[in-house]
């Protein structure tokens, strides 16, 4: 609060004192009061009237420097009528008992919303677990059906299968799918991160697409060394949601997929000063790796390479080709970054697509390293 402010709010009330010092002063002069004892009388309510506003500002902006202060550092700012220092001013009492019960309102309505949407997300869950089992079903019925029958008419009727099988993969990815995107902003209660070996992810989800990729004469190449810490389930769920999207956007003759990993190095700073001992700082490069998934498909345009990540955004190839709800990447950018790994993509229309998945490995994991290894001087 400035002083401009504050005296602008106390317009009338100065107005009202100016009128009044007038009207005195008029009267003193009209009953005989010499002009200097009236100019003293004057000087002296003006000095106290400077005073009491000079305390009153100080006190108003102590009160509300404190109040900007609380909130700023209040995660629920709602809650703020709660935590309101008392004030001896009626108005202020009055406006925290307001905000306390505008408060308690705004509460309850959160409160009933996080209950309705606690109360979806458990049915959407029990739902694609009960949905999984026909679907289950199915495909066992369909594999069990190509193994029994042969012959001419027999292999019109496996293919007939076949189909039917590929079509219920497409139903099981939309229900997992589905029952990603309720989990999706609950990630830290069901995940687990460990070491995990890409190559053992990779591998499968190529077995989950292998009618996918066969029924679309896609080639797919695996050549994944490294390993990241992560969490394996929603990783194989973020890497089939990209393979599908090759799959999809595939080039109609020669199309490949090839899931690789890479090293990338990061300069970090662990401690203090490298000559102070123990605690210094260590001059390291922490190793990260990069899991990339590349095809020689259609591509994505330039000019809508930014927005592939965004909810809902198909693109002109997702008009073109097959039916694109446009929520795939977005919930794979989402997972991605309640799992602290970053994904982007790079791609030229006509020459194919990168998606990119990049795992660091915390100063935690390396400091630990270096503790147990033990560290000699400034040897890499």
């Amino acid at each position: 609060m400035k002083i401009e402010e504050y005296l602008r709010d106390k317009v009338l009330l100065l107005t009202l004192h100016t009128g009044c010092m007038l009207l005195l002063a008029g009267f003193l002069h009209a009953t005989g009061y010499e002009a200097q004892y009236c100019l003293l009388i004057i000087i002296f309510w003006v000095l106290i009237l400077a005073l009491w506003l000079g305390c009153d500002f100080y006190s108003r902006k102590r009160y509300f420097h404190e109040l900007w202060t609380m909130l700023e550092k209040m995660d629920r700012r709602y809650l703020l009528g709660e935590l309101m220092p008392s004030s001896h001013k009626l108005e202020d009492s009055l406006y925290k008992e307001m905000l306390r019960i505008s408060n308690k309102s705004v509460i309850e309505r959160i409160r009933r919303i996080e209950d309705e949407h606690k109360e979806y997300q458990e049915y959407i869950e029990s739902w694609v677990h009960e949905v999984k089992a026909p679907i289950t079903s199915i495909d066992l019925m369909c594999e069990n059906y190509r193994i029994r029958k042969s012959g001419e008419e027999g292999g019109a009727k496996e293919d007939m299968a076949r189909r039917i099988r590929l079509e219920n993969q497409k139903i099981e990815n939309y229900v997992d799918m589905a029952l990603y995107y309720a989990r999706s902003d609950e990630v830290y209660k069901d995940y687990v991160i460990r070491e995990t070996e890409l190559h053992e992810i990779a591998v499968v989800v190529l077995k989950r697409n292998k009618h996918y990729l066969i029924e679309n004469k896609v080639q797919a190449k695996v050549d994944c060394k490294e390993s990241a810490f992560t969490d394996r389930k929603w990783i194989i769920f973020i890497l089939n949601q990209l393979v599908q999207n090759c799959t999809k956007y595939r080039r109609e003759e020669g199309a490949v997929i090839r899931i690789y990993t890479e090293e990338y190095t990061q300069e970090e700073a662990l401690g203090g000063d490298s000559e102070k001992g123990e605690g210094d700082c260590l001059a390291k490069h922490s190793r990260g790796v990069r899991l990339v998934v590349q095809d020689n498909g259609i591509g994505i345009k330039e000019e809508e390479l930014s927005r592939v990540f965004e909810k809902g955004f198909t693109g002109s190839n997702g008009r073109k080709m097959e039916r694109s709800t446009g929520m795939g990447l977005y919930l794979c950018k989402k997972l991605c970054r309640k799992l602290g790994i970053e994904i982007y993509a790079e791609s030229k229309e006509g020459q194919g697509t990168k998606m990119i998945l990049e795992f660091p490995v915390s100063s935690f994991y390396i400091f630990n390293d270096i503790s147990e290894k033990g560290y000699a001087g400034n040897t890499p």
